[in-house]
């Protein structure tokens, strides 16, 4: 089975857990990349991050190094941004026609999660949501027990396929 990590990440938190979910599960790595990158520092980005997401906007990405259309089993993750997936996801969910996959979904998130996962299902109708999870600032909070939980639910999604 092919198996690929389809991440945004803005401060490494969700790249760490797609790195630690793609060794665990024997997966390809995409990072999606937006032409334009959003400045980390100050209160900026959040106000620019969450205008793009109020906004509902889908950021021009870099031409994606991977197929997904290739693969059987698809992990997706994504930072929280007010409350709900990063304008990257939704440039990536609206290009690429995603149909009859089986899919994990995963967060990093600073404050509540909110409905992140479920709007994130929601965009991905006709394919097979096996599992989600979500993780808690993973590079400020508890990194080793949260790379831990990351390699036991890869491990996990993989059985259960």
């Amino acid at each position: 089975m092919n198996k690929l990590v389809i991440y945004y990440s803005f401060e490494g938190n969700t790249r760490l857990i797609a790195e630690v979910i793609a060794e665990a599960s024997g997966a390809d790595l995409l990072e999606l990349e937006p032409k334009k990158k959003l400045r980390s520092h100050g209160l900026f980005k959040y106000l620019w991050g969450g205008r793009q997401v109020v906004m509902k906007e889908k950021p021009k990405l870099l031409p994606l190094a991977k197929n997904p259309q290739d693969y059987d089993l698809l992990f997706i993750g994504t930072p929280v941004w007010a409350w709900t997936y990063t304008p990257p996801l939704n440039t990536f969910f609206s290009a690429v026609n995603l149909k009859n996959k089986k899919i994990a979904l995963f967060c990093c998130h600073g404050g509540d999660k909110k409905k992140t996962l479920e709007k994130m299902r929601e965009r991905l109708l006709g394919n097979e949501i096996i599992s989600q999870i979500d993780f808690q600032q993973p590079i400020k909070n508890k990194t080793a027990e949260q790379v831990t939980k990351a390699k036991q639910w890869a491990q996990d999604v993989i059985v259960k396929i």
